[in-house]
């Protein structure tokens, strides 16, 4: 399979089901500080005030220091393929997922939020992994169509070659619990992000065989 056919399999959510998913003893996902930490509305971050060790700033945004020197290699990639990524949010503390999820609330209700953003905890932006991206022209950031803009298609095709996944890929919002995010890229490092690609896997809880988390437990 091509990178380009992989990287829309993985953007569209679609599975390959004769493909054997991997244990997750393989790795450490319930760790905090783990690369490979699975966090989702039934898996709160542990402890839920986590702050990573060392934070890097990438372009006005921080990650943590493996993921931001792995955001700077894939946005050089890009770039020598004609391609502006662009880094919008990446690091958030507790308080200040808070804030954002609060604010979603407020506007949409919280069923609505509930989609949009995560509560605080269950973010990955605070495991410091996780950064949203657009485009330099600002096409269509944080919208759905982002997908379809230079930007999107790239990170979708390349993003695990640097070990990043889409990690809320279309299609999987039952599982996932979020709406379609071309944008939300997640470093889970480059052997798990190239071995989700190759076996045509979309999300982590599909690719560990995590229980689906669209709501929140009672």
């Amino acid at each position: 399979m091509t990178g380009a056919v992989a990287g829309l399999v993985l953007s569209l959510g679609l599975i390959a089901p004769s493909v054997p998913a991997v244990a997750a003893t393989n790795y450490d996902i319930d760790s905090a500080s783990s690369q490979q930490v699975v966090v989702n509305k039934h898996r709160a971050l542990n402890p839920a005030s986590y702050v990573p060790a060392t934070l890097v700033r990438v372009q006005g945004e921080r990650l943590r220091a493996e993921a931001a020197d792995a955001y700077k290699q894939l946005a050089k990639a890009a770039k020598a393929d004609g391609v502006n990524i662009m880094p919008i949010s990446g690091y958030r503390s507790f308080s200040q997922q808070a804030s954002l999820y609060d604010s979603y609330v407020r506007q949409y209700g919280q069923t609505t939020a509930d989609t949009l953003a995560a509560r605080p905890g269950h973010s990955e932006h605070q495991t410091g992994l996780a950064m949203d991206i657009g485009n330099a022209s600002g096409t269509c950031a944080l919208q759905a169509c982002f997908a379809s803009t230079p930007a999107g298609q790239w990170a979708a095709e390349h993003g695990p070659e640097h070990g990043f996944i889409i990690r809320y890929p279309a299609g999987a919002e039952d599982i996932t619990g979020y709406t379609y995010e071309p944008w939300h890229l997640r470093y889970v490092g480059k052997a798990l992000a190239l071995d989700m690609q190759t076996r045509q896997m979309a999300t982590l809880e599909q690719y560990f065989e995590l229980e689906a988390a669209p709501d929140y437990l009672p």
